[in-house]
C-alpha cells in the first residue's frame, strides 16, 4: 500500500507524472526527453527537501509505515532464521521477535521490535510496544547466545514499552531493569541498531551493547515528542515543538560523542524507498563492528560495554 508524508507529496506527484509518461510512450510517441527532465527535477527536489528536514519531519520518517522493520532486515541480511517463541513464564510477545540466524557463515542471535503495516498486523504486533514477556523472552534468548558463544544483534524500533495495566501487573519495570542489568554482564559481542523509533526504556531494554548505531533518519529519546509535549504543556499536539527541544535525531545524538558509535546513511528519500539498499548498508556496518569486537576477550567485552555506558554523562559545576 502506497503511503507518503506531507513533505513527500511534491516528489510523489512528479514520480507519478514520470510513470504516466512512461506508460503513454510508444514507438511512435517518444517522451524520453520529457521523462529525463522530470527525473532531474525530481532528484533536485528530493535533495532539496531531504537536506532541510526538521526534527519533527525526521521523526515522521522514523515512523514511516513502509520503513523496513526487523523481519525485513532479517530477510535481507541474515540466513537460516529460526524464531524462538515464549518467555517460559506467561506467553509469547509478537511485538519483539527473537531467534537464531547466520550473518554470512557466522551463527548469531537476532532480536528486534516488530511493528505492523495493516490494521490487523498492527494490533497483533501491539504497534511494536512489548509487554514484560517480550523482554523476558529476549533475555532468555540472549542468555542462550552467551551459553553458545554467539554474537547478539538487536534492532530497535518502538515508541516504548506497552504502558497497559496488565503489563504493569506482570512487572514491566522489573523486566526492563533486569534486562539492563543482565545485558551489561553478557560475555558476547552485542551490536545495537536503531532502525526507526528508539523510545525510552522500551528501547533501552534491548539496547545495552558494545556498539550502538543509528540509521540516518531514526530517532532515539527518553520520550516521544507527543508525550513530552503532553507533560510539559498539557498539549500533545505540540509534538513538533517538543521534537526540536529533545534533539532526538541521529545527527543530534552523534554530536554528543558518547551515546552512539556510527550513523548509517540511508538510500535517497529514506530507507522506506529501498529496503534492499538500506539492508545492504546495515549489513556492511554490522560486519565491520563485529570484526572489531571479535578481537576482544569476554572480560574485555564486558568492560568495554561498562565503560561505554558510564561515559554517557556530563557533569557541570
Amino acid at each position: 500500500m502506497q503511503f507518503f508524508l506531507d513533505f513527500e507529496k511534491p516528489i510523489v506527484e512528479l514520480e507519478q507524472k514520470i510513470k504516466e509518461l512512461r506508460d503513454y510512450s510508444t514507438d511512435s510517441v517518444d517522451f524520453s526527453s520529457d521523462i529525463k527532465k522530470l527525473e532531474k527535477k525530481a532528484d533536485r527536489l528530493r535533495d532539496e527537501i531531504f537536506s532541510n528536514l526538521t526534527r519533527w519531519q525526521r521523526t515522521q520518517l522514523a515512523r514511516h509505515q513502509n520503513r523496513p522493520y526487523t523481519l525485513d532486515y532479517i530477510n535481507h541480511i541474515f540466513t537460516d532464521w529460526f524464531e524462538v517463541h515464549g518467555d517460559r513464564n506467561y506467553r509469547d510477545d509478537p511485538a519483539l521477535v527473537c531467534g537464531f540466524a547466520r550473518l554470512d557463515d557466522e551463527p548469531c542471535v537476532v532480536i528486534g521490535h516488530q511493528k505492523g503495516r495493516d490494521t490487523k498486523e498492527k494490533v497483533y504486533r501491539n504497534f511494536g510496544m512489548p509487554n514484560p514477556e517480550g523482554y523476558r523472552k529476549a533475555l532468555r534468548v540472549m542468555q542462550m547466545a552467551e551459553q553458545f558463544g554467539l554474537p547478539i544483534f538487536t534492532f530497535i524500533d518502538t515508541p516504548g514499552a506497552f504502558p497497559g495495566i496488565g503489563a504493569e501487573e506482570r512487572g514491566q519495570a522489573e523486566a526492563i531493569a533486569r534486562n539492563l542489568r543482565e545485558m551489561a554482564a553478557l560475555t558476547v559481542p552485542i551490536i545495537v541498531t536503531v532502525t526507526g523509533e528508539g523510545g525510552s526504556g522500551g528501547a533501552l531494554a534491548v539496547a545495552v551493547g558494545n556498539r550502538v548505531i543509528m540509521m540516518q533518519y531514526s530517532v532515539y529519546a527518553v520520550i516521544s515528542p507527543e508525550g513530552c509535549a503532553a507533560i510539559l504543556w498539557s498539549d500533545g499536539t505540540r509534538g513538533p515543538e517538543a521534537a526540536e527541544a529533545l534533539k532526538l535525531t541521529a545527527m543530534d545524538i552523534d554530536a554528543l560523542g558518547t551515546v552512539i558509535d556510527d550513523v548509517i546513511p540511508e538510500p535517497v528519500g529514506g530507507a522506506h524507498n529501498n529496503h534492499e539498499a538500506a539492508a545492504a548498508a546495515v549489513k556492511d556496518r554490522l560486519k565491520c563492528h563485529l570484526a572489531e569486537l571479535k578481537e576482544l576477550s569476554a572480560e574485555e567485552l564486558v568492560e568495554q560495554r561498562y565503560q561505554k555506558f558510564r561515559a554517557m554523562t556530563v557533569v557541570e559545576e
